[in-house]
């Protein structure tokens, strides 16, 4: 069946008038028959989670077939149409075959070493000598992206403490380059930030452990960030939980307290930033409209945060927008979606591949 849609885009505010085939995609020239969708809503590129875990369930432990459909059918359902899974320990290929599920775009299996990192998610390498192989292997594995620890608590020394050297990590680096995948690292404290960065790393999650060099370090090596600061907001209560660990309690009492100083400072500098909930585990689904309101109040502004979630963040994973011929993946609201996370977490009109998927 062929649509219409009529309304304003962002970030130009400009009037957005756009086609649907039968084919599912984007077209700028009018299709005979169309059915008129909307005339007057806001109307978006579907919204983008730029980390998330769809198998992994909240609470804890690994989620089953029926639910990480619902994991998946609650993210469409407020707009996300793209997630990129930043480790996940079992199989979703099978959503692929959902036309009416989320696309995903794996980064395999989290990669650590033994008790570095929580239990029961990862890969755990017996050695740091076989980083490079693993990272090959889980970047053929994926879809373009390898998720790596980058630290974690060292109970020997009560404190975050980095996983790799320098040396391991340039190699590993270079491994899934070398074959067309982009890494990214989990990362809290400071220690490991200037061998990921320097090891031409593509991309940070957290990253609340950054300072001013390594800010620096991330603009020169185009470097992008994934604050997911509905996570960091978890920080006192894991503080609140390492009483035997007091010096790794007060440190991550004092990243949560800069958290917002360190995301604008980044985005003052120049990093791309984009938005993230770190969905599964502590996090439920379902939530990006809290993230780019956190992203907004760290000094991004609305819009630019919007972006971090929608126009920025598809082009950075590979996927177009409202572009003439792309599939027609799209949301429209009918109030601004800058207003608040109460209108964006709840689009009037999802369509997903050309066909709509969920209508308010």
């Amino acid at each position: 069946m062929a649509f219409r849609l009529a309304g304003r885009g962002l970030p130009d505010e400009q009037d957005v008038e756009l086609w649907i085939g039968d084919d599912g995609l984007i077209s700028l020239d009018p299709v005979a028959g169309a059915e008129t969708l909307t005339e007057t809503g806001w109307v978006l590129p579907g919204l983008v989670d730029a980390h998330c875990h769809v198998g992994i369930r909240f609470g804890g432990g690994h989620e089953d077939e029926s639910g990480l459909i619902a994991q998946a059918e609650t993210e469409r359902d407020c707009g996300v149409l793209l997630v990129r899974d930043a480790g996940s320990p079992v199989d979703t290929r099978f959503i692929d075959e959902r036309v009416d599920l989320p696309r995903i775009m794996r980064a395999g299996r989290h990669i650590a070493l033994p008790k570095r990192y929580i239990r029961g998610l990862p890969i755990d390498l017996e050695d740091e000598s076989q980083l490079p192989a693993a990272v090959r292997e889980q970047a053929l594995a994926g879809d373009g992206w390898v998720k790596i620890v980058g630290d974690w608590i060292d109970r020997e020394i009560g404190d975050l403490r980095p996983l790799w050297s320098d040396a391991v990590l340039k190699e590993a680096m270079d491994a899934a380059h070398e074959v067309g995948a982009r890494v990214t690292a989990h990362v809290f404290g400071e220690d490991a930030l200037p061998g990921l960065i320097g090891s031409g790393i593509d991309c940070i999650e957290h990253g609340t452990g950054l300072t001013d060099a390594t800010i620096e370090m991330m603009v020169e090596h185009g470097t992008a960030l994934v604050p997911t600061l509905i996570n960091i907001a978890t920080f006192p209560e894991i503080a609140d939980s390492a009483d035997r660990f007091p010096v790794y309690a007060a440190h991550m009492r004092d990243l949560h307290a800069r958290r917002y100083a360190t995301v604008a400072a980044a985005y003052d500098a120049g990093v791309p930033i984009y938005a993230g909930t770190d969905a599964g585990g502590s996090i439920r689904h379902g939530r990006l409209a809290d993230e780019v309101a956190e992203l907004s109040a760290a000094g991004l502004g609305p819009t630019a945060a919007l972006g971090a979630a929608c126009w920025d963040a598809r082009p950075w994973l590979g996927h177009p927008g409202l572009d003439a011929g792309a599939p027609a993946d799209l949301v429209v609201y009918e109030q601004d979606p800058r207003t608040g996370p109460d209108v964006l977490s709840a689009p009037n009109l999802v369509v997903l591949r050309g066909a709509v998927v969920t209508r308010r």
